[in-house]
């Protein structure tokens, strides 16, 4: 191509600009939505995320979500029920976002719950049932117990926290 300077320029610009729209909207993991999308809703941090962390939607498939909306008076043993243009606003914001990877949509999790996925279960296969146990976690759902920044969707292994109450050798075993 034999382009001037001023059109090479122009065509470098928009290369770039390409490619950080292409990273801006693949996140890492091929396709993923790992992360909370930008447009979070107050409503879901405000309801959702008064009781535990704001789950990012990608963490579940569509149909997922929709179960778990629809449940909300008897959601996993607590009564979140909400009013109904509320419950249908963040609902279809978490469908819009939910996962579409083949790890999430492969089939949902038991009891649409995202820590019985398979993905889950395998990310955290070196974690013994009494780990979850201990007073400092206390369920599996307790992402901040082990991720200190769960509460902003920062999930990297490499910022891990070992949880208090861990024996001398389990200690040893997180740190392998």
């Amino acid at each position: 191509m034999n382009l001037r300077p001023s059109s090479r320029a122009a065509a470098t610009t928009l290369a770039a600009l390409a490619a950080l729209a292409a990273l801006m909207s693949t996140p890492a993991g091929a396709g993923e939505r790992t992360g909370l999308p930008a447009d979070v809703p107050a409503a879901y941090a405000q309801e959702c995320a008064s009781c535990h962390i704001a789950y990012p939607p990608g963490l579940l498939p569509r149909e997922s979500w929709r179960r778990v909306m629809s449940s909300l008076g008897r959601h996993y043993g607590t009564d979140a029920s909400l009013d109904g243009a509320l419950q249908r606003q963040i609902e279809a914001w978490l469908v819009a976002h939910a996962g579409t990877s083949r790890k999430v949509v492969r089939e949902a999790p038991p009891e649409d719950r995202i820590t019985r996925s398979a993905w889950f279960e395998r990310e955290h296969r070196a974690v013994n049932a009494q780990t979850w146990r201990l007073p400092s976690v206390k369920s599996a759902a307790n992402c901040g117990a082990c991720h200190p920044g769960a509460d902003q969707s920062d999930f990297d292994d490499d910022r891990l926290r070992l949880p208090e109450g861990l024996s001398g050798a389990e200690r040893r075993r997180w740190r392998d």
